[in-house]
This record gives structure tokens, sequence and C-alpha cells, in this order.
């Protein structure tokens, strides 16, 4: 079979041949576009490509970790029960309920088909299969235990889907009081305070009152330029985060406010630790899975520690060592892990390491919200407080002259 390579492999061609003894035959061309290339049909000599039409793959989009969870585990139970492995990619294909997921399943199937390894079929789809997921599949089907890696890699998928929720769970109710506790203020400004304006056109005005006019005026009468500030200032952030210097000293800059810099330490180790953990528990190299599990970090600073880690181990160092001189390892932590080296257990001790850092952000987050509540309630009704006694006072400064 001759082809000429296409640089995007997640297309697939349909190819339509001339002539067959039983009518017309379809054959799926994985990586070829020209209209030149003979695909062979179990012939000798195959046959003329006469009609080309491109078929593309689902786009790289994430389809959701509950879903990918679950077509994890159906894939894996499959498996265990004895179904082939093709059989089991057409039924994962076939699904109702997720049909972005069930067309990526069904062109990994097609791919499989065509006599592709399973890792570099999802390989195609780096939106739907990360890294660290395409590697433990990889490893799996080197060492015949694909059933199992399925397993773990729908209990890894719920872990930090799991981790995720608590976070946004936590921070939500925090964030809609303060949405609604500010959109009170502004039509306060907006509807009610204006009304009070024609009670207050004599006599010389206090200046928290004359301050409140103003900034009622500033809402009411030139509301478009506010808007098209904030639009600017929107636009202006967004390119300056675009802007990798400026985010590095962002992101080294949120960890050293107090506690909040402490929690996204502990949420990123957290993330790297069950990554690596993970890796490790499935056959990975350890180069390798701190590669991975080093873009899975999500903090460059974690990121560069883990690279002279990667260097450190590289060159015969432990793993614990570079860890700790890199800062950004809490000693207990590190300390874990160099116990888990000495025991040749480090998978299990990583492992541990990420359930003790969830447990811990999780308590943490859920102390700090039950600060947050209080702290927001009391500072939206010393707000609504302040705007009541600057429409009042004036009134009380009559009856006082009175």
């Amino acid at each position: 079979m001759t082809h000429h390579r296409n640089r995007n492999p997640a297309a697939r061609y349909l190819a339509r041949a001339d002539i067959c003894l039983r009518g017309p035959r379809f054959r799926w061309c994985p990586c070829c576009r020209h209209a030149g290339c003979r695909v062979g049909n179990g012939r000798a000599g195959g046959s003329a490509v006469t009609k080309v039409a491109e078929r593309r793959a689902p786009r790289s989009r994430g389809v959701g970790a509950r879903a990918l969870a679950n077509s994890y585990r159906q894939l894996g139970d499959l498996l265990r029960a004895g179904v082939p492995l093709l059989r089991s990619l057409r039924l994962l294909g076939r699904g109702k309920s997720n049909v972005r997921l069930a067309a990526t399943w069904q062109s990994i199937a097609d791919a499989v088909q065509d006599g592709e390894r399973l890792a570099e079929a999802m390989a195609r789809f780096p939106g739907v299969f990360p890294d660290v997921q395409v590697a433990m599949v990889r490893a799996g089907e080197r060492g015949g235990f694909l059933e199992d890696v399925f397993a773990r890699l729908a209990i890894f998928i719920e872990n930090q889907a799991e981790m995720r929720s608590k976070v946004v769970g936590n921070l939500i109710y925090p964030v809609i009081l303060l949405a609604v506790g500010f959109g009170i203020v502004i039509a306060a400004l907006i509807f009610f305070v204006p009304k009070f304006k024609k009670f207050h056109v004599k006599g010389e005005l206090p200046l928290p009152t004359r301050f409140l006019m103003g900034v009622s005026d500033i809402l009411v009468e030139r509301w478009p330029w506010l808007l098209l500030g904030v639009a600017v200032l929107a636009v202006a952030a967004w390119w300056a985060w675009q802007r990798p210097a400026l985010q590095r000293r962002l992101r080294d800059a949120e960890l050293r406010v107090p506690q909040y810099g402490a929690l996204i330490r502990a949420i990123c180790v957290a993330r790297f630790t069950r990554v690596l953990g993970t890796l490790l528990a499935n056959g990975i190299p350890v180069l390798q899975a701190m590669t991975i599990a080093r873009d899975a970090a999500g903090h460059p600073r974690l990121a560069e520690s883990v690279e002279r880690a990667t260097e450190a181990v590289r060159s015969g160092e432990p793993l614990a060592q570079p860890l700790a001189e890199s800062g950004f390892f809490e000693p207990d932590v590190v300390e874990m892990i160099s116990v888990g080296e000495s025991a040749n257990n480090l998978p299990t001790v990583l492992g541990g390491v990420a359930d003790t850092l969830e447990k811990r952000v999780d308590r943490t987050l859920g102390i700090a919200v039950k600060l947050m509540e209080p702290a927001l309630l009391l500072f939206l009704a010393a707000v609504v407080l302040s705007i009541f006694l600057a429409l009042v006072l004036p009134m009380l400064q009559l009856g006082g002259q009175a």
C-alpha cells in the first residue's frame, strides 16, 4: 500500500473502488489525501481510487470527566469479560449518552481496525485523552494488563473530578453572595439614590452625601463610557495574561500571599503526586512519568522544580533530595517520598501523599468558606448602611438646626 503522509492524522478519507465483483467497496484510508493513492482491497495490485470523500474525526474537545471515567470503566469490564478490544471500542462508539465521546471512540475503533495501536489512536485526540492517560494505556498495551489500566484510569479521573468539584463547590456560595450584594448596591445607586436628589437640592450637603450622589450620577449619565472602560480593561488584562513573563511573575506572586499561597502549593503538589504515583503504578518508567507529571503540575515554579529533579534522577540521585532543595514541597511531603524510595514503594506513598494533601485542601477551603460567609455578610451590610446614612444625614442635620 503506497501512501502519501497526511499532516492531519485525525482526518480520514473514504476511497471508493471502481471495479469490484461484489459492487462498490469502501475502505478507510487513515493517512492519505492524495487522489492517486492506490488502496489494496485484498487482491494483488489493489484498485485505483476514483473518489475521495473526507470524513474528519470529531473535534478534539473535552467530553466531561464523569463520562470519560464511565467509558473507561465499561471498556475495562468488557475486556475483563473476554470481549475483543475492537468489538469493545465499537460498543462504546454506539453510546447515546455522550455523542461526542461515542464518535471519538468510533474513530479510534476505525484506527485500531486499520492496524494502529490503541494508545497512538487515542493520542490523536489530546483534548479528550491527556498525555497521562495515553501513557498509561501504552504501558498497559505493552504489559498486557490493559483492563486493569482502564479500571485505574476510571478511579484516577473520578478522584481528580471530585477534587475539582470540592474546590469549586466551596467557592460557589461566596461568589454568588458577593455578586448578589454587588448587584444590589449598583441597583440602589442607579434607581434609588437619584430619587432623593429632589429632597437635597437646597443647602450644603455633607461630604458622604455628595460623594454618593456623584457616584450615582456617573452610573446613570455616563454608563456607556463605564462599559467601554470595563471592556478596555478586560482586553488589556487578557492581553497581559498572554505574556509569559508577566504571567510567570503573577503566578510567583500568588505563592507569597499568606494562606492562599500555601493552598495553591498544596493543590499543585497533590495533582503532581497523584499523576506521578498513578503513572509509576502502571509501569511507566520514572523519567517518562516525571516528564508527564511535570506538564500536568499546573504551576511554572513546580514544573521547573520537577524538571531539575528529573535531571538529578537521570544522573543517579534520589528523587526526594532535589524536591527538598526546590523549596516548593513541604518537609513532611519530602520525608514521605524519601521513605517510599527507601522502601521501594514509591507509587503507593505518592498516592498517600496525594490523599493527604487533597484532604488538607478540602479542610482548608471549608474553614475559609465558613469564615468568608459572615465576613461578606458584614461587609455588604456595612455598604448598605453607609448608603442609607449618606442619604438621611442631610435630614438629620436639618432637624438639628431646626
